[in-house]
């Protein structure tokens, strides 16, 4: 099978008036279509720069980046294949002045994508999210982890076969973190999406994923892939399940290796 998304021997450079930074070297990655696949590690080591580099926004400096066998080379992504995408980060960044559900359409707006079939879809989203009750409201109106739901199936909303996110529940309090991560895990079984979800929560990561790949700093740097294997649907008592807290202790031990790695 051809993989949905995949990164050969990426290296990403920033040139700066008085320095050279290495933000990622060398990274690798595959990504199957309708795989749950996370990227875990510490700050600073090119997580979210992995995420830029694929959606267009940033050009890697070396090694090549595919979606579905193409080969961008470093271009912006072309209109089809940015319809493709849907982009969840760290703040919803809803608009102030526009309601819950117009929030929700503004994609079809920018993307003439306003069909009477995707109106449908927009409501049906809304009600995936339980947030009906509240389609009329403004973002102040509602809660932080609503206006979290309404960044998702924004960038859901036109149908995209692929989602980035990135560190997007990061800012909520645990109960809520934990109530998305169950809610994102039900989207993903009914819409059978292809996601990279970066996140620092070990737990997070094997709660989601099928995949993790872990990162280093300095450069920043794939160092492991851990595999996780546990039964689906998961759900919130696995926590406590010895081979959960297994792998939590794995890439813990790996992400800790990784900082006392820096001490010189």
């Amino acid at each position: 099978m051809q993989p949905r998304i995949a990164f050969h021997n990426v290296t990403k450079i920033f040139y700066a008036r008085r320095q050279t930074i290495t933000a990622v070297k060398d990274f690798s990655m595959e990504v199957f279509p309708g795989e749950f696949v996370t990227i875990v590690g510490p700050s600073g080591c090119g997580k979210s720069t992995v995420i830029r580099m694929l959606d267009g926004i940033t050009p890697p400096s070396e090694g090549r980046i595919l979606i579905d066998g193409t080969d961008f080379g470093g271009k912006k992504l072309d209109v089809e294949t940015l319809k493709k995408i849907g982009f969840i980060f760290q703040e919803p960044n809803l608009l102030p002045w526009l309601t819950v559900e117009q929030n929700v359409q503004l994609p079809l707006k920018i993307m003439h994508m306003n069909t009477p079939e995707n109106q449908k879809r927009v409501h049906q989203l809304i009600d995936m999210v339980n947030m009906r009750a509240y389609a009329s409201a403004y973002p102040v109106e509602v809660s932080g982890g609503m206006t979290q739901r309404v960044g998702v199936i924004r960038a859901m909303v036109h149908d995209p076969e692929i989602l980035l996110m990135d560190e997007p529940f990061g800012a909520l309090d645990s109960i809520t973190r934990e109530q998305l991560n169950m809610e994102l895990l039900q989207i993903w079984r009914e819409t059978n999406k292809t996601i990279i979800f970066i996140t620092h929560n070990v737990e997070e990561a094997v709660l989601l994923s099928s995949r993790v790949y872990v990162m280093a700093t300095d450069p920043g740097r794939l160092v492991d892939v851990v595999n996780i294997d546990l039964p689906r649907p998961r759900s919130l008592d696995m926590i406590t399940d010895d081979r959960f807290i297994a792998y939590t202790n794995q890439l813990t031990h790996l992400i800790g290796e990784i900082d006392l790695s820096k001490i010189v």
